[in-house]
């Protein structure tokens, strides 16, 4: 097992398609996170993102034959994920879950997992509910581990690959001004409008 930790996309996939066990379970545990953050950005419910993550390992095993460059995989996946995601946001239309928890499975740390040891940090993520939904999908998207390439993001969000670094910075600004109004008393401060990612 040591040895394919460091084998590439396409030795595990080729491996993978011979049936080898080990090399699936390398593959899932090199990109599981990768698939949940994605899954998470677009707002599901933990059993929900956990259906769609399962969904997106099955179209692997199923298009497994298909993939044409497995260098590659990464967006594979992250395009399959987002497809599927929206998938079931349209099947879900107008369900709306009234708390969004911060639940990673495998305990992989998120971004928010990550920030939530120490008090400061909890203020962050509280003020992270308060900027846009599309800033909070873009910063988590730009945080997974294996990290995306912007032409990744950009394909997800549906956002031209050059707004993508203006983008952040507008969205990180936010950010800090929602923390700063948080740990100097100013509440919850401004819920951000959808004008925040554009």
């Amino acid at each position: 097992m040591a040895s394919l930790a460091h084998a590439t996309h396409g030795e595990l996939l080729t491996l993978a398609k011979s049936g080898d066990k080990a090399a699936w379970a390398q593959l899932v545990d090199r990109f599981s996170q990768m698939v949940w953050s994605i899954a998470r950005s677009f707002r599901l419910d933990d059993a929900t993102a956990k259906d769609v993550s399962q969904t997106v390992w099955l179209r692997l095993v199923e298009n497994i034959d298909r993939i044409d460059d497995p260098e590659r995989l990464p967006g594979w996946l992250a395009t399959t994920c987002r497809r599927e995601a929206l998938r079931v946001q349209g099947l879900r239309n107008r369900v709306i879950p009234t708390e969004f928890e911060y639940d990673v499975p495998d305990d992989r740390p998120s971004l928010e997992t990550m920030l939530v040891e120490d008090e400061e940090a909890r203020e962050v993520v509280a003020a992270l509910e308060t900027i846009s939904e599309d800033c909070r999908q873009l910063l988590r998207l730009l945080t997974t581990e294996p990290p995306l390439s912007y032409e990744e993001i950009s394909d997800i969000v549906g956002r031209p690959i050059g707004s993508l670094g203006p983008t952040r910075s507008r969205c990180i600004e936010r950010l800090k001004a929602a923390i700063s109004a948080r740990i100097n008393g100013g509440g919850r401060g401004s819920s951000g409008s959808g004008d925040d990612a554009k």
